[in-house]
């Protein structure tokens, strides 16, 4: 199972609104300068996520609590997100090939394929999301903000 922590927003008649922060080993790695994930992690979203997860137990803003979900649900999405548009892609360039048997046809076609595989990844993705075995769980619960106090002991000044 993975598992990943999370920092509840807020709850609401069982539905917790959760702030998640994405951990990327970019700033570990000695070849910054020439990779390309570490360009593509600037362009994209601040390594912030917010999502909504079911939780019977009422739960305080503020409090972290670790979610998990299954191996192989993340590994399915994953092989559906990559493979659906690169499947159309051959489709389209075989297809308009086959019928017109131009290099052009191809390129279009595999463009038109690969676009056309996009959204039925997207499709896929809001009916595959709604099962059951596709939602993150919440397997821990910290102690809340205002559960846990600390109370500094400064030592008494005696004299001798």
């Amino acid at each position: 199972m993975m598992r990943e922590w999370a920092t509840v927003v807020s709850w609401d008649r069982g539905v917790a609104t959760l702030h998640t922060e994405a951990k990327t080993t970019c700033n570990s790695c000695s070849a910054r300068k020439g990779c390309g994930s570490q360009m593509l992690n600037k362009l994209g979203p601040k390594n912030a996520h917010v999502m909504q997860v079911n939780s019977d137990k009422p739960l305080q803003p503020g409090q972290r609590i670790e979610l998990g979900i299954k191996e192989s649900s993340l590994l399915s999405s994953a092989l559906m997100v990559y493979i659906t548009p690169l499947v159309g892609l051959f489709i389209g360039a075989g297809l308009l090939h086959y019928w017109f048997n131009t290099d052009l046809a191809s390129a279009g076609g595999a463009l038109i394929g690969g676009v056309g595989g996009f959204f039925i990844a997207k499709l896929l993705s809001k009916t595959m999301g709604e099962k059951l075995s596709f939602q993150p769980v919440i397997l821990t619960v910290a102690l809340g903000p205002d559960q846990l106090r600390v109370d500094s002991v400064h030592p008494s000044h005696s004299s001798l």
